[in-house]
């Protein structure tokens, strides 16, 4: 039986991580969009990523002000954002952190809510659980098979996960 001691609520797991990382959740969704943008045009303005995030253009300004501090992106007033070389670093690993979880929950089926539940599993799973994934995502990527066996499966069951009564 586990020690009791080694379990938390959400949020404490949120607390731990928090202590171990320098970025917030929200820090990284920022530092994700300008990745994106500047995987494409290499710069982004703060108009731009205030759009692209559905924010006011002041909390995109004050979000990226604190990711100048970290050095992870160049940035003058009124002028374009770039990547440093660390930042786009962070943001080719968090970029893929995305792509891994969003790709697993597809594989499961969801499509509704699936940007939601993407973001909000990114920045609190653990980067053993994202490598699990992803070799996990290849493993069914390399057996087709064993995705259409479990979409029989799960067709077998009703939306509140109950074994369907065939009549």
């Amino acid at each position: 039986m586990k020690n009791l001691k080694e379990f938390h609520t959400a949020r404490g797991y949120q607390m731990l991580n928090a202590e171990q990382k320098l970025l917030t959740s929200s820090m990284e969704d920022y530092l994700e969009m300008i990745y994106r943008i500047c995987i494409e045009d290499g710069y982004i303005r703060i108009n731009q990523l205030a759009l692209k995030l559905n924010v006011r253009p002041s909390s995109a300004t004050k979000i990226v002000q604190k990711l100048k501090k970290f050095g992870l992106i160049d940035y003058q007033k009124y002028a374009i954002i770039q990547l440093t070389d660390e930042g786009r670093e962070i943001g080719q690993f968090l970029l893929k952190r995305h792509e891994i979880v969003e790709e697993f929950l597809k594989k499961l089926g969801i499509k509704e809510t699936l940007l939601k539940d993407t973001e909000m599993m990114e920045h609190d799973i653990s980067i053993n659980t994202v490598k699990s994934i992803c070799i996990f995502n290849t493993f069914l990527k390399d057996n087709p098979d064993i995705i259409k066996r479990y979409e029989t499966f799960k067709n077998q069951f009703d939306l509140e996960g109950n074994f369907k009564i065939k009549q």
